[in-house]
């Protein structure tokens, strides 16, 4: 299998972004790049990764950080994993720019209301990031929970999106 990957620069670091030339693999933070091929080789086995000019995805997500909150929506994406995570990354797609949910709420929205542990899970494994936004999901409490790339790029993000108010005075 044959990936192409993409650096874009953005007010959170460099961003790496994976494709089968179709739609967006793998989105993750250019210090986490080992993380990801790990999990790009968990997924998909052998591959091959060839470097190329900014495409599509990288343009949407220009776009997006200069203010554009939907341009991720319109990012196609191929996520490989178990139903239950394809499911949770189907809702968080869902949770619009300036709201935010918990895994409480998630997994009540995807029909296993039991199961906000397992929802926590599924939204770690995410290898899609900010397209597939699980950094709009927080603490029950409104509390900052983790984040692949970091609870600083969360917090970032919340704000670019309207939800600086949202959290809590030193997050």
């Amino acid at each position: 299998m044959e990936f192409w990957l993409e650096r874009l620069a953005s007010p959170i670091g460099t961003i790496l972004l994976v494709s089968d030339g179709e739609a967006l693999c793998a989105l993750d933070f250019s210090d986490y790049e080992e993380r990801m091929l790990a999990q790009l080789r968990r997924q998909y086995g052998n591959f091959r990764l060839a470097e190329c000019a900014a495409g599509t995805a990288a343009r949407h997500l220009k776009d997006y950080f200069d203010g554009d909150l939907a341009a991720p929506d319109r990012i196609a994406i191929r996520m490989e994993g178990s139903a239950f995570q394809r499911k949770v990354w189907a809702a968080l797609r869902k949770i619009p720019p300036g709201e935010t949910s918990s895994y409480g709420r998630l997994a009540v929205a995807i029909g296993a209301p039991g199961a906000s542990r397992a929802v926590g899970l599924a939204n770690g494994a995410n290898p899609i990031a900010i397209v597939v936004p699980c950094h709009r999901v927080i603490g029950a409490d409104g509390s900052l929970t983790g984040y692949g790339g970091g609870l600083s790029r969360k917090a970032w993000l919340l704000r670019h999106e309207g939800n600086g108010d949202l959290l809590r005075p030193g997050t």
